[in-house]
């Protein structure tokens, strides 16, 4: 489907200066498979393909997909776990010249049943079983619910009556019922967009991107993996942190492997078993697996750890580096944006974990204050970005594309930012997260670095609570380490040890065993531990 943001004038000037190139994500595995048949690919807990199997089994899911009747611009749902078939069945709805939707496996039917409303899918590609769950029988009341038909086909070997097996596809030569170039005139074109991302959801509604093929057919140059560089999927979002071994391994003819399902002692485990070199990861795992206690017995090949989905804690960098043998560099950008900034392994590690680096080749960054203007050079703003790497709209949806990207093409981001002295970005915190106490600012990040340097703190959050006289104060939400204890007390004297101003002290401490996320876990919900502290007000009578 033709990218909806773009013009043809905007495409034209991005290939001339190099940014965009003529090129489908297929064109690389078709590529590979010539050049490195024999070459481990990607392989997950239950197979290994080469470049060569895995291009086969992508022609024949895209030939399977068109003989169940798939026309042109369908849309197609991918509801699975990290596995092989879920990386290559991107791939194939490319080939196919289908809309590829991956969504989380842990959403259930409310979610879906929006989706489904919204997108209008033609076949959903799902387990029949996954963590206790069946996804059949869901999707199979959502389809007598809603009453349009809808083909479900189910990955695994095990099949429930009447349904398609995915298995089927690859095993029999269903080529031989197609003319050999069929699918160069169906497959997608580079000005066209394949594959449609859901954001996280916690701005808002859930929205549905955009991915252009032009944006993605240059992902992973800044670090350079290459043919004999091993990367890991180890997040289950679909897009965020997984993008660069989606998109940048086959360009590089790297090899991916996927964890399933994240646990940290697995991850390390895979890790350490395939070689990997390039892991990306969420600062939550990217913790756990820092603090596991039998990290320093796994021997690791790590090169680069990559960073991004939310912001990285210093003081968990820091530990990341120690335990995890390698440096940590943060990517920034968001699902609608794409990549905006990076730091690189040679950078210092100050700049490394306490800035997210500079801007990507041909990516503009500008900090606008609340009245509109450019902030100056050491001013904080509201970031804003605009280049090659953003998606192209969001789909149906022309007015909330209007709203994100203003007329010359500048995407808010909804953060806020300065810049160091040498030209980093610094992310200071979300615009809508800032606690205005008596008229001064309090950033929560700043706060929530300091808690997750103590020692006794595993994870920490800082939201606002509403106050009588000031308007707003700091409450911290802190989650100990095991055996660990701390009061109200212990954390002001420890925050005042780190010479903090006095208004930015949390004048409330809330201890939780665990904190609420979004985003399959990469982003903690604000949200549900606002409404838990005004219940918990309420309760008290003060509000």
């Amino acid at each position: 489907m033709r990218i909806s943001r773009y013009s043809d004038d905007q495409i034209a000037e991005y290939k001339r200066k190099g940014y965009w190139k003529d090129k489908l994500l297929s064109d690389f595995w078709d590529h590979n498979a010539l050049r490195y048949p024999d070459h481990e690919a990607v392989a997950d807990s239950r197979s290994r393909l080469t470049w060569s199997q895995a291009n086969q089994w992508i022609n024949r899911a895209a030939l399977g997909l068109i003989d169940l009747g798939l026309n042109r611009d369908d849309l197609v749902v991918l509801q699975l776990p990290n596995c092989v078939e879920l990386l290559l069945l991107r791939v194939a709805c490319e080939k196919a010249g289908l809309l590829c939707l991956p969504i989380l496996p842990t959403y259930r039917e409310g979610d879906l049943e929006r989706i489904i409303r919204y997108t209008e899918p033609k076949a959903f590609i799902i387990p029949w079983r996954f963590k206790n769950f069946d996804f059949y029988q869901m999707v199979k009341e959502l389809q007598r619910k809603l009453g349009l038909p809808r083909r479900i086909i189910i990955q695994g070997d095990e099949i429930p009556e009447n349904a398609i097996s995915l298995n089927s596809f690859s095993r029999s030569p269903i080529e031989t019922k197609f003319p050999p170039d069929f699918l160069d005139s169906r497959k997608c074109r580079p000005n066209e967009f394949s594959l449609i991302n859901m954001t996280s959801g916690s701005t808002g509604e859930p929205k549905f991107v955009e991915q252009p093929i032009y944006s993605r057919v240059h992902a992973g140059e800044e670090f350079g993996p290459v043919r004999g560089d091993t990367l890991a999927i180890l997040s289950p979002a679909p897009g965020g942190p997984n993008l660069g071994a989606y998109f940048g391994a086959p360009q590089f003819a790297a090899k991916v492997v996927m964890l399933e399902s994240f646990e940290a002692g697995a991850a390390l485990q895979l890790m350490e078993r395939e070689k990997v070199t390039y892991a990306s990861v969420v600062p939550a795992q990217l913790s756990m697996m820092a603090n596991h206690p039998d990290v320093d017995k796994y021997k690791l090949n790590l090169r680069v750890i990559l960073s991004t989905g939310a912001p990285l804690p210093y003081a968990v960098g820091l530990l990341g580096e120690e335990k995890l043998k390698a440096p940590v560099c943060q990517i920034y950008g968001s699902m609608d944006s794409g990549g905006i900034a990076t730091t690189r392994p040679v950078d210092s590690q100050q700049t490394r974990l306490l800035t997210v680096g500079r801007p990507y080749v041909g990516i503009e960054v500008k900090l606008i204050d609340d009245n509109g203007n450019n902030v100056t050079r050491t001013g904080i703003g509201e970031i804003f970005s605009r280049g090659p790497h953003a998606v192209s709209g969001y789909y149906r949806d022309p007015q909330t594309t209007a709203w994100l990207f203003d007329m010359e093409g500048w995407c808010r981001l909804g953060d806020l930012g300065k810049f160091d002295e040498m030209g980093n970005l610094v992310i200071v915190g979300r615009k809508k997260d800032i606690i205005i106490r008596g008229g001064q600012n309090i950033f929560p990040a700043e706060v929530e670095n300091y808690l997750l340097s103590n020692p006794k703190v595993a994870n920490a959050a800082v939201v606002t609570m509403p106050d009588p006289v000031m308007g707003e104060k700091a409450c911290a939400y802190v989650v100990l380490k095991p055996g660990q204890t701390i009061d109200f007390g212990e954390m002001v004297a420890f925050l005042k040890g780190k010479k903090i101003a006095a208004y930015k002290l949390p004048e409330r401490l809330e201890l939780a065993e665990s904190l609420p996320t979004v985003a399959a876990g990469q982003k903690i919900d604000k949200k549900a531990l606002q409404k838990d502290l005004l219940d918990k007000l309420r309760l008290e009578g003060k509000t």
